[in-house]
């Protein structure tokens, strides 16, 4: 494989990029920043306050904070709900993002006691739940469950498993990093997915393609307290607002596309049912993401790889994560506007020359 000075060489080059909404640059994303964006002074005011009005009127809850990164927005409320009920427990996916990605932040900086649930490659389920005697601090629930293909589960039984936190005292988080690819999964608009949950947590830079930045939107107390630990980890800068602007900016932008994007989806996925080399996961893919299996070894793909960058222009990954079977590569598929440039006939072309078929 090629050094990373040479693979960074090699995407510059490109001019088409199959995931999401392409490779961002500079100039593109400062240009998400409105030149009349009024500042705000240590989160207060300025377009700062109006991005926080906005969350909390788009996912009808009383009030919203903005914070700099998710890994403090979803430690802080999980925080403020295990002091409220004096419990330390939070239930989740085994997959979950604070499992993997924290560095068990949670539990080292607050206290908390993770309490993974179900199967690592399945959703989790009521019958899940209703093996846990203790009584938990909150249930938080990835809607999608990325690391899954960006599978949800049916609606009835998401009102179930809030259900079952709510009988037991728990607060119910939502990590709602791609709540708006959920929404054009379910066909609801985010607020009444939101309104099952006491606390929602949102991103910016993943599915609408702002700078980072995040919100959390729930109960005035339970918001003030968030800022709180803002202010107590280090989040409270003296200027929040060029994330904050690039967030409302891209929220007007490609809100509205996202059942654009999961049209998309659907119909990509359907031309891949023709490609004998490569699995969609789930099949059909239920919000504007997918996984695809490519049965392919690793260097075959990373020589195919480079050579459709090298030669048409077209960027993919080189380097996807590594499955349990080494002649199985594992793809994740967000459609955002890059992926909207490519038929889905074309696409079904690009990955059957990845796996060779």
């Amino acid at each position: 494989m090629a050094d990373q000075a040479e693979i960074d060489a090699l995407r510059d080059r490109c001019t088409r990029f199959v995931h999401g909404h392409g490779r961002p640059t500079a100039a593109a994303m400062l240009a998400t920043i409105p030149a009349g964006t009024a500042l705000d002074t240590y989160g207060q005011g300025g377009v700062v306050a109006e991005l926080e009005a906005e969350i909390a009127r788009l996912l009808g809850k009383p009030a919203a904070v903005y914070l700099p990164s998710g890994v403090m927005a979803q430690q802080a409320v999980l925080r403020v709900h295990a002091d409220a009920r004096h419990r330390r427990t939070v239930v989740f996916h085994p997959m979950c993002h604070l499992e993997k990605h924290e560095e068990q932040g949670y539990q080292r900086l607050h206290g908390l006691i993770g309490r993974p649930v179900g199967g690592r490659d399945r959703l989790i389920t009521l019958t899940d739940l209703a093996a846990i005697a203790e009584s938990p601090a909150a249930l938080l629930l990835e809607l999608p469950q990325r690391d899954i293909g960006g599978q949800q589960p049916d609606w009835d039984d998401l009102i179930a498993q809030v259900d079952w936190a709510r009988q037991r005292g728990a607060a119910a988080h939502l990590d709602g990093a791609r709540l708006w690819e959920s929404a054009a999964g379910y066909g609801k608009p985010p607020a009444e997915i939101a309104d099952l949950f006491d606390t929602v947590y949102v991103s910016f830079y993943k599915g609408i393609g702002a700078l980072a930045g995040c919100c959390v939107a729930g109960p005035d107390d339970v918001i003030a307290e968030v800022r709180e630990w803002r202010r107590r980890m280090g989040g409270t800068l003296y200027g929040l607002w060029p994330g904050a602007a690039s967030a409302l900016s891209c929220l007007g932008v490609r809100l509205p596309r996202f059942g654009a994007y999961l049209e998309h989806a659907l119909a990509i996925a359907t031309a891949l049912a023709a490609v004998p080399g490569v699995t969609v996961i789930p099949d059909p893919p239920q919000v504007p993401m997918m996984h695809l299996l490519l049965r392919t070894d690793r260097d075959s793909y990373a020589s195919a790889a480079r050579r459709l960058a090298s030669d048409s222009g077209i960027w993919v990954s080189l380097e996807p994560p590594a499955t349990a079977d080494p002649n199985v590569q594992r793809l994740e598929l967000s459609v955002g506007d890059a992926t909207l440039g490519f038929s889905a006939a074309e696409l079904a072309g690009i990955f059957a020359g990845l796996t060779g078929s």
